[in-house]
């Protein structure tokens, strides 16, 4: 009796179970849906940089030396020609004194050696071998003159010193920047683009920008410059963004900027969740069909339909496996399209 029970139990729950698959298979799925709205839309390529100068160069010494005098400092604005920095030149300067000495000499050798020629009591080889001694000496006058204006540096052009690498009684090396100059130009945004978004990306488009340093502020951008020639290791291009000229930005700063590719007023939106492989699931009549669309920009929640939807249409917003041509749904509306 007892295994007669049993036996009539285990056949009960496996039909059940029978009909619970039934059911999943066959049985009408609970959906969720919307109806498609009208909005902008708005087809962005993301990337992420660096603020920098547009042109930014180094000025170092020329010659090695103590540096023995700072007249600027970071942040200062300076002129083309303005003296900057001095560096130990005592040395030189010796120099300097002792050739113009040289000159001196040899000009009052030269002079002499003419007026005998003049007289005819000289020869013209030793006025000739004066004069060489003059322009030897003249010469020499020259460039430890040079070498000592060396020992002085001078901005190059207008612009703004934004980095200073040194003290007072350092010793620098030739070549080695003791101040770093921003000028000529606003301050910009270098990107690294993914070569397969680079062809939405065109001069002139609109960047928005965030920094950590704002939170709460977006800031505008324009795309300046396209690389031509793209990095084959990363599989990138740079992009230079051109910031306004009263961009709170400030050198060195990181920025995640949005280029605008696209942007329409008025397009007909669906939420991003239900288009997948460029096909959406309609609802009409308590059924499902599939239905493919063209598609444009696409955002983290919304995605354009360029054709194949009406804005009257209902939509599942997210589909599942379970969905199949025809099958019977029972709808939960979203909210209004």
């Amino acid at each position: 009796m007892n295994k007669w029970l049993v036996r009539s139990l285990l056949l009960v729950a496996v039909v059940a179970a029978a009909g619970a698959a039934f059911w999943w298979r066959a049985g009408p799925v609970a959906v969720q849906v919307a109806q498609p709205r009208i909005g902008p839309a708005v087809q962005a390529v993301y990337a992420s940089g660096t603020v920098e100068p547009t042109v930014m160069m180094p000025i170092a010494p020329m010659s090695g030396g103590r540096l023995a005098q700072l007249l600027v400092d970071e942040s200062a604005t300076v002129t083309k020609g303005q003296k900057l920095a001095t560096f130990d030149n005592e040395e030189l300067a010796q120099s300097v004194r002792e050739w113009e000495a040289r000159v001196r000499f040899a000009q009052n050798q030269f002079d002499r050696a003419a007026n005998l020629l003049a007289r005819g009591v000289g020869t013209g080889v030793a006025r000739d071998s004066a004069r060489n001694d003059l322009d030897t000496a003249k010469a020499s006058l020259a460039r430890v003159r040079k070498q000592n204006q060396e020992m002085e540096l001078h901005a190059p052009e207008a612009g703004r010193i934004i980095r200073r690498d040194g003290e007072v009684g350092q010793v620098f090396p030739a070549g080695q920047a003791l101040f770093w100059m921003a000028c000529c130009a606003p301050l910009r945004v270098s990107v690294e683009v993914d070569e397969e978004d680079i062809p939405q990306v065109r001069p002139g488009q609109k960047v928005l920008i965030r920094a950590d340093a704002y939170p709460d502020k977006v800031l505008d951008g324009t795309v300046s410059e396209i690389t031509p020639k793209g990095d084959p290791v990363a599989r990138s291009f740079r992009v230079r963004i051109r910031l306004p000229e009263d961009t709170p930005l400030l050198i060195g700063m990181t920025a995640d900027c949005n280029i605008i590719a696209d942007e329409k007023p008025n397009a007909l939106l669906v939420p991003a969740t239900a288009v997948s492989d460029g096909k959406v699931w309609l609802v009409r009549d308590g059924k499902v069909q599939e239905r493919a669309v063209v598609t444009g920009a696409s955002g983290n929640d919304w995605t354009e339909v360029k054709s194949g939807l009406t804005r009257g249409d209902t939509i599942v917003i997210q589909p599942d496996d379970r969905l199949k041509p025809g099958r019977d749904v029972t709808v939960r509306r979203a909210g209004p399209g």
